[in-house]
């Protein structure tokens, strides 16, 4: 994990929420965790990590996560045991 992942992983587990991380960002994430990343029907995404998945939608016509998928994906991160170093 190089040090922009680590920026976004702080990012997440952010609080308050932002709504400020490219969903791009967050896929690039799960990538370097080990995790892969699946294609679905139009936007619909699987990120699947340490035998957890989440599913959501990659948004448009922007690229900024919404503030309530980025909050689920940190509690999702959080339970699949990735900490913040």
């Amino acid at each position: 994990m190089n040090s922009k992942h680590k920026k976004t992983l702080k990012a997440i587990l952010a609080k308050p929420t932002l709504a400020s991380i490219a969903f791009s960002e967050i896929e690039s994430l799960v990538l370097a965790l080990g995790g892969e990343v699946h294609e679905g029907e139009g936007s619909r995404v699987g990120l699947h990590l340490n035998g957890g998945v989440m599913h959501a939608h990659r948004p448009h016509p922007g690229k900024e996560a919404k503030r309530y998928q980025i909050k689920e994906i940190g509690e999702w991160l959080k339970a699949s045991g990735v900490k913040q170093s």
